[in-house]
């Protein structure tokens, strides 16, 4: 617990990512405080309004709300200034611009540089851009290519979320990279949220890990060994990462939490490690903290 006592500032900052379902409000109201920043995703298939309408909804209830723009589901200019102009009225100073899963894109954008470099051109609307960073080899992009992405968008952006990743020497050495080639950004650290181990196997490979979904299957003792029964937690992972996150040249400066919309298992979780950080000799409550 020693080392996970350390990670407890990037705790207090952890955001959560969820889906637009019907469900994903009501699962946020219930068991989210409202200092808690919520991001939430895009489906290739759905297009953006689902994001849009989930991010608006999460404003008017009092959410720092941050909508995943995917690049390739922008249809032009005209549409990508017309949902800039929807999310400056709500309230957004925050998004994050992947390129996205959509094959073939919706319209003239194929990557997250492209609607960047737009973003730019329209005056920088938005005080925060995330990006993504890949700790591990992206299913269709090689890695040369990402590592270049990345150098190319950080003139754009203010932070980098890194994908998820859960064998803790590639992720280690990854900060390390990002570091040495002179990329300065924020860093949020990509986090699997509490589930059920089958679901997370599934989730990993349907998110672009396959690498990590082979390490889950290679590690299955190490990882499940601090979990309740059915379910996979992070705190191995974290234990083993504490040293790399708080270093202060990896300027780590908050966990980024792949929910699957399990929120209420998230916040118990984060609640329940804040609580043993502060005295370790406190036990999870598995109580939530509500709004």
């Amino acid at each position: 617990m020693s080392s996970l006592r350390s990670l407890a500032p990037l705790l207090r900052c952890a955001r959560y990512e969820v889906m637009p379902t019907s469900s994903a409000e009501q699962a946020v109201l219930e068991s989210v405080p409202s200092d808690v920043t919520v991001t939430v995703t895009a489906s290739p298939t759905k297009g953006l309004e689902p994001t849009l309408d989930l991010t608006e909804r999460l404003r008017k209830q009092g959410y720092s709300a941050v909508p995943h723009l995917s690049a390739r589901l922008v249809r032009d200019h005209a549409h990508l200034a017309d949902v800039v102009s929807r999310l400056v009225a709500a309230g957004v100073s925050d998004v994050f611009v992947p390129a996205g899963d959509a094959d073939p894109p919706a319209g003239q954008f194929s990557s997250a540089l492209e609607v960047l470099e737009w973003l730019t051109e329209l005056g920088s609307p938005f005080e925060r851009v995330g990006i993504t960073g890949y700790p591990q080899t992206h299913p269709k992009i090689e890695d040369d290519v990402t590592v270049q992405a990345m150098w190319d968008k950080r003139r754009h952006a203010t932070y980098i979320v890194s994908n998820l990743c859960f064998d803790p020497a590639v992720l280690r050495g990854w900060i390390r990279r990002v570091r040495r080639r002179g990329v300065t950004l924020p860093l949020l650290v990509g986090l699997a949220g509490p589930t059920d181990k089958v679901k997370l196997m599934r989730m990993a490979s349907k998110v672009g890990v396959k690498d990590s979904a082979r390490f889950l299957a290679g590690h299955r003792s190490a990882l499940w060994r601090l979990s309740a029964p059915g379910a996979y937690q992070p705190e191995w992972l974290l234990g083993k990462l504490a040293a790399q996150l708080t270093a202060h040249e990896s300027n780590v400066t908050g966990l980024h939490v792949f929910t699957f919309n399990q929120v209420r298992q998230a916040e118990e979780w984060r609640q329940g490690l804040l609580a043993r950080c502060a005295d370790p000799a406190a036990e999870p409550t598995g109580r939530s903290a509500a709004r």
